[in-house]
């Protein structure tokens, strides 16, 4: 977790795939993703959704093999 000026950075951790379920949850909370125009109630253009995933890691469908992928966060 990481605060800076009226913003706060979180790790959230998905338990299914399904579209939208962090961004839900986040606002169920009263704590909105920042440029979320569906669930942010108080939503102003941002270039872009402040939502990012650090670590993806999956079997590949054809190979098998489990891959990782690991991107630092921009914001």
């Amino acid at each position: 977790m990481a605060y800076e000026d009226n913003t706060t950075r979180v790790r959230l951790v998905p338990f299914t795939g399904r579209s939208h379920q962090l961004r839900v949850h986040m606002q169920s909370l009263g704590h909105s993703i920042i440029g979320d125009e569906f669930y942010d109630p108080e939503y102003q253009r941002d270039p872009r959704l402040l939502l990012h995933a650090y670590r993806l890691e999956f079997r590949h469908p054809f190979t098998n093999a489990w891959v990782a992928f690991v991107a630092a966060c921009p914001f």
